[in-house]
């Protein structure tokens, strides 16, 4: 669309006619995300943060444990014990899921099954509500997190989860809800696939490197698991920020703030650009800036 914008701008002029004006060149969400003052930022600790290394590149992933307290723990002691260290990528599918997991070794100490985290009482915690309608629950984000609430489930506000968008992370579980120690995890590569919230842990989200691996090669088995060994993507070595010297800090945008909800505005009617302004915005759309502290 600019190569062509660009080259009807270049066309000679009629005598008397006056010159096109361009539209914006720049995304207005993208101008007010670099125009946020600093107030309007909330550090993200280096303990929550996870940074993977594969034979695909570096995948850097926030965790929650606001959400998921003890699968977040739990995660956290499989990477101080360098148990996803040589694990293996085993499942990529198409428009769905990259799935990964943690080495087995019977020498070192695994988590029992985990409580079912799939929601968790909203009391403590700020809601702000999307300005748009959602098909599965009310949208909105809590410091920092796409989510959503049942206002009706329970006493001081009803539940709230994470909402399952591109780039969440989820704990893989066989059919039990509580069978899940978080030695296999996910991320979402496709469009949100949102029938899975309160239904699978969501621990975190993806900051950084998801690109490289929603490119792998799709597994050939059921559910795009890879066929063979040979197939699988080696993980070389995980560890949480808090241990790696000079790792960059990061930040994510408060969501209660005015910047965030003139984002959102922007994203749901893109200013010289669109031709009917949509009004509207998918939670999932509205995806929450993150960025290492500049």
């Amino acid at each position: 669309m600019r190569r062509a914008l660009l080259a009807f701008a270049a066309a000679p002029l009629l005598l008397g006619q006056a010159a096109p004006v361009e539209p914006p060149v720049y995304n207005a969400a993208d101008k007010i995300i670099a125009d946020a003052p600093a107030a309007h930022w909330l550090a993200i600790d280096p303990d929550d943060i996870m940074v993977m290394e594969t034979a695909a590149g570096q995948m850097v992933i926030q965790l929650a444990p606001a959400f998921a307290p003890a699968h977040v723990a739990a995660i956290k002691t499989l990477v101080r014990t360098g148990q996803f260290d040589d694990g293996r990528i085993s499942r990529v599918q198409d428009n769905y899921v990259v799935q990964w997991a943690a080495r087995p070794d019977p020498a070192k100490p695994r988590a029992a099954p985990l409580p079912a985290e799939y929601e968790r009482p909203l009391q403590g915690l700020n809601f702000t509500p999307s300005p748009y309608a959602d098909t599965y629950a009310e949208a909105g984000f809590i410091a920092g997190w796409q989510a959503a609430r049942d206002a009706k489930a329970g006493p001081n506000g009803g539940s709230v989860w994470l909402a399952h968008c591109y780039g969440t992370v989820g704990v893989g579980r066989d059919n039990p809800p509580d069978t899940g120690d978080g030695a296999e995890l996910y991320t979402v590569i496709g469009h949100g696939p949102r029938h899975l919230d309160r239904n699978i842990a969501n621990v975190g989200r993806v900051l950084a490197g998801i690109e490289p691996h929603a490119a792998l090669p799709r597994g050939t088995e059921d559910l795009g698991f890879y066929k063979d060994e040979a197939s699988r993507v080696k993980i070389r070595r995980v560890r949480l920020a808090s241990q790696i010297p000079g790792f960059p800090r990061w930040q994510m945008m408060d969501t209660a703030s005015a910047s965030f909800a003139a984002v959102n505005t922007a994203r749901a009617n893109r200013i010289g650009f669109f031709v009917r302004p949509a009004g509207a915005a998918d939670l999932c759309t509205l995806k929450v800036p993150v960025r290492p502290i500049p």
